[in-house]
């Protein structure tokens, strides 16, 4: 696989992650199975991507229960998000310990019962296992055009997408950084994770993935890291060059292909549909 993808993708070649995927695709996967699986498919993908892409310091000095002294580590980049990607109407992540993203006026708000908390909660739910410590959880909603399959934004909530910080005062030496149109918007916000883990279960032609790693980009990010539990070949290709020296993806297995209607094949169907036990749309 290593010759036909990008040097910036990694295809997990856990025994263990494989046969997983292979219980995913099974049709006679139940619902209950399949959330469980995504689980554990995520918590493998997560470790394998986290002791890539973070590193450790010694951070101070503090004591066992016997008394002996230790030095004590922690991990780095000091500002690390996690940036679900919601898909498929309004959508919320693990809704007992974080604000529920909800648009009342979005044109997709009759998907409601289609959110994708389960996919997205998996991957959350194992990352928020394996840090140490917790960390902002910020939210793209994207969906696919059904014509184009080109993805369309429906929600952002990264600090400041919309309501920017006010530029600083001009000083003798200097003018307010301001963008292309001179309206005094600054360029670059204030203080974004300089690590932004993107979290896209399914990545099919990579237009959504491609899109949310550009918004990472225009929010001043210095490294995005993608977590899928499935691509295909020109879906992760797609996206891994949509920002090649800030982005690393990684990805629990590779398909050849989409069909007619952006559906990988094999694939594992509708990924939604199953979690929720609901028909394809």
């Amino acid at each position: 696989m290593a010759s036909i993808t990008p040097a910036n993708v990694h295809v997990s070649q856990h025994p263990c992650l494989r046969a997983k995927l292979s219980q995913l695709r099974s049709k006679s996967t139940s619902s209950k199975e399949t959330k469980a699986i995504v689980h554990e498919m995520a918590l493998m993908i997560a470790c394998e991507a986290l002791a890539n892409e973070l590193s450790t310091s010694i951070s101070g000095t503090d004591e066992t229960p016997l008394g002996y002294e230790y030095e004590t580590q922690t991990i780095g980049p000091a500002r690390i998000s996690i940036v679900p990607i919601l898909r498929s109407g309004l959508a919320m992540v693990d809704g007992q310990s974080h604000p529920i993203p909800f648009l009342p006026s979005s044109p997709h708000a009759s998907f409601i019962l289609e959110v994708t908390m389960l996919k997205m909660d998996s991957f959350t739910a194992a990352l928020e296992t394996l840090l140490p410590h917790p960390v902002p959880i910020h939210h793209l909603g994207l969906f696919r055009q059904a014509v184009t399959l080109e993805p369309v934004e429906y929600y952002n909530n990264l600090p400041y997408h919309n309501n920017p910080p006010p530029p600083p005062p001009p000083t003798s030496s200097s003018s307010p950084t301001t963008n292309a149109n001179n309206n005094n918007t600054p360029t670059a916000p204030h203080n974004p994770s300089h690590l932004a883990i993107l979290l896209d279960p399914i990545i099919a032609t990579g237009g959504t993935s491609s899109a949310a790693i550009q918004t990472l980009r225009e929010w001043g990010v210095s490294k995005v890291v993608v977590m899928s539990v499935l691509g295909t070949v020109e879906g992760v290709r797609r996206a891994a060059g949509e920002w090649p020296e800030g982005t690393q993806i990684y990805v629990g297995g590779l398909d050849p292909e989409v069909d007619g209607k952006g559906m990988i094949t094999p694939g594992v169907g509708d990924i939604g549909d199953r979690l929720f036990g609901t028909k394809g749309k």
